[in-house]
């Protein structure tokens, strides 16, 4: 018989799970991760510096010329397959990011069915999506560790002057780098808080609550 088991710190780790899934999916999609000034064809440094600011991301890009697009547009893929990504180092960031990625999709969508299922295999589901979580955060550590080393491709100096490898030279970091780094610690979180979801939903307060024969548990 499938019993519903919902507790406070079970339903906390599966909004977060979603949270994290999501905001890594929307910083990985964005093209707000370098924010710079482009070079002008003539070279002019003053004239560069005058000029509308130029967004790169590690598929996506925005420029001034594509300000007619809605500013709600996350991304104008400048790639049109994966050997066209600017960098060596941002194929291996998009491939570590995206492994990573979905793992967290995966069990973000695990994670609403924790409310029925809560053991797979006799493995504690919980614990089993923790250590996905876990494997996860370590794929996208990998991606932004590598990141920084793309800089110093074309298109980076292209968008900011003096940018090399580890040095964004007149670039500034996006919201999405931030975003992405702030989820990837909170993939971390998910995985260790996940232990306490388990330790909730198999509490001897639920068992006692299964055995009077109730189908629905909520506890705080």
């Amino acid at each position: 018989m499938c019993h519903v088991i919902v507790t406070c710190r079970s339903m906390l780790w599966t909004l977060l799970s979603i949270v994290v899934a999501f905001a890594e999916l929307v910083a990985f999609m964005s093209a707000d991760w370098l924010i710079g000034k482009a070079k002008t064809r003539s070279g002019d440094e003053q004239a560069g510096m005058d000029s509308e600011p130029h967004y790169l991301g590690i598929l996506c890009i925005r420029t001034p010329a594509m300000q007619q697009v809605s500013r709600d547009t996350l991304c104008g893929t400048y790639a049109k397959s994966f050997g066209e990504i600017a960098s060596g180092f941002w194929q291996a960031t998009a491939i570590f990011l995206a492994v990573g990625i979905f793992i967290l999709c995966v069990v973000a969508l695990v994670s609403v069915f924790t409310m029925c299922v809560q053991s797979i295999m006799r493995k504690s589901i919980f614990n089993v999506c923790g250590l996905l979580q876990g494997i996860a955060g370590l794929f996208l550590i990998l991606g932004l560790i590598l990141y920084p080393a793309g800089w110093g491709c074309q298109k980076a100096i292209d968008c900011g002057r003096h940018a090399s490898p580890y040095k964004p030279g007149d670039c500034s970091l996006g919201w999405a780098f931030y975003t992405a780094t702030g989820g990837t610690v909170l993939t971390f979180i998910c995985a260790v808080f996940s232990a306490q979801a388990e330790i909730a939903t198999s509490s001897d307060k639920v068992q006692e609550e299964i055995e009077e024969g109730k189908n629905l548990v909520c506890l705080l």
